[in-house]
């Protein structure tokens, strides 16, 4: 019957469900053993690769937040950047490559300071530096490290923030500084160290050289601005003679050319919208450039008015000393005369060539005078760097940014004019050539040209100034010409100048395990 076949099929099933069981039972067994034997095995840290222990002093005279991160080598990649920080000198890991052995660590993070690689100290070296370091590891790879985290939680009270002055300060002048025993005067260019901007108004900061003691207060970024522009609405609204400026004359056989029509045409059109494009000069953030003897040498940009002197400037520079000194051999397409070579007057080009010259943005600077293109190429700037000299430019001040890198560390030197009354007296009798192709248009100065001067000396200034390095006002070119041999001989021999943070200085290092070498290093410049 049914029920009998269902009583006999259930206890021949009862075998197989104690086997059943009882396998169930050894299995639970050898599980909770394995995972009892695997927490023991944590606990007591017996698991494999063993790495070797911290030494004793490796955290010695160090600060807190220092920690040390042992990474096994494998045939994975490492993917780690590392860049040196040109503010403090020391190295930081600039990029973590996802996927790589750092990334996946999770031990090494972006902005780390690496203080040690395999016991040996990090101080003073260069990323170049660290390559061997890394080569001769075998089996695991050791570095000392501060946390970026710790570094932006110490940045509050430990990082320092340099600017540039970029206009002179007078706390005697000034009425509304709150106490003018605690103020601080300053001139344009001055480095100054800020210690605390907590006041929207009045920061506090002290001069570089005197960095260690007290701070004084100086009117904000936003206080200057304020200022500036409620002054400027007088010089705004007030009559202004806008017309050609008289007697420009530039020199491409000293760096430029242009016509006059197309200058004239220029400041009128920089006259008429000059004021609504006005930013304040103020401050900018600096910070310290470390140049090494073998360092090409910063570029020399003067800029001024037509008629200042800025071209006699750079002849007397010229010839005071032509082994340290370089101009730029400028390009054209109008032919070469008799008199003239080929790379020493000019650089004669087809119109074809010249037109694509300008398309790949290689110019500085160009125009078209009479017929022809005359322009100052970048790659005549990397010639007479390349020759160990210093070249030197002039351009017009809307130029600069072309060449405002830090492949080049321009030093902007802006040539003014004294007021009017000392032009009357010390430029009234004094000739020019208006055009230095055509050498019969020599007349002197007239009043008119003394007043485009200042007009232009004046626009150049208020928009540009905050490129400029060093004002020389040229009232007698004897001594404007001393005062600039001197300023360039000081910045020639510093090995520690103040450029502009927007310019980076660093090394980048790409370290990749490799399946047959252990390690291939590759390292990028940028």
């Amino acid at each position: 019957c049914p029920q009998a076949e269902s009583d006999s099929s259930l206890t021949a099933s009862m075998p197989h469900y104690a086997q059943s069981m009882h396998g169930l039972g050894h299995l639970q067994r050898s599980i909770s053993f394995h995972l009892l034997h695997v927490h023991d095995a944590v606990a007591q840290r017996d698991f494999e690769p063993v790495l070797p222990p911290i030494p004793d002093d490796a955290l010695e005279d160090e600060e807190d937040s220092v920690k040390i991160v042992s990474l096994v080598k494998t045939k994975e990649p490492l993917g780690a950047t590392i860049k040196r920080d040109t503010s403090t000198g020391a190295i930081v890991v600039a990029r973590i490559m996802r996927g790589g052995a750092a990334d996946k660590s999770g031990l090494i993070h972006e902005g780390d300071e690496l203080k040690e690689v395999n016991g040996v100290s990090l101080e003073h070296r260069k990323p170049k530096e660290i390559l061997p370091l890394l080569a001769r590891s075998k089996d695991e790879v050791r570095f000392k490290i501060i946390p970026a985290y710790s570094r932006e939680e110490m940045s509050t009270t430990k990082q320092k923030l340099f600017v540039r002055a970029l206009f002179d300060y007078d706390p005697n002048q000034d009425p509304s500084i709150p106490c003018k025993d605690a103020a601080l005067a300053f001139k344009r260019g001055d480095v100054l160290q800020i210690v605390s901007m907590e006041d929207d108004t009045w920061w506090q900061a002290c001069h570089l050289e005197d960095s260690n003691g007290g701070a004084g207060l100086i009117p904000s970024k936003e206080l200057h601005e304020r200022r500036v522009a409620l002054q400027r609405p007088k010089a705004l609204f007030q009559p202004r003679r806008v017309k050609p400026p008289a007697g420009l004359r530039r020199s491409f056989r000293l760096g430029r050319k242009s016509s006059w029509a197309k200058e004239a045409a220029r400041f009128r059109r920089w006259s008429a919208g000059v004021h609504s494009s006005i930013c304040p000069p103020t401050y900018i953030k600096v910070i310290p450039y470390h140049r090494e003897p073998k360092d090409r040498h910063r570029v020399v940009i003067l800029v001024g008015p037509s008629g200042v002197g800025v071209n006699e400037l750079k002849r007397r520079l010229l010839i005071s000393d032509p082994d340290r000194y370089g101009v730029t051999v400028p390009h054209t397409t109008r032919e070469k005369r008799r008199q003239e070579s080929e790379g020493v007057d000019y650089h004669f080009v087809s119109v074809h060539m010249f037109e694509e010259l300008i398309l790949s943005h290689r110019f500085i600077e160009y125009g078209s005078y009479r017929g022809h293109y005359y322009g100052t190429s970048l790659d005549s700037v990397h010639r007479v760097m390349a020759e160990g000299k210093v070249c030197l430019l002039d351009a017009h001040p809307s130029k600069i940014k072309r060449v405002y890198t830090s492949e080049f560390k321009p030093y902007v030197v802006f040539v003014k004019p004294p007021r009017i009354e000392e032009l009357r007296l010390t430029r009234r009798r004094a000739k020019f050539v208006r055009d230095e192709e055509d050498t019969n248009q020599v007349r002197i100065f007239s009043e008119a040209d003394f007043e485009d001067m200042i007009d232009l000396a004046e626009n150049m200034e208020r928009q540009y100034g905050h490129l400029f390095d060093k004002v020389i006002v040229n009232a007698d070119i004897a001594s404007a010409f001393r005062e600039l041999r001197s300023d360039l001989e000081k910045i020639q021999e510093a090995r520690v100048q103040w450029v502009p943070t927007e310019w980076s200085f660093f090394c980048q290092l790409h370290a990749i395990w490799s399946r047959d070498t252990n390690m291939i290093i590759i390292i990028n410049f940028s």
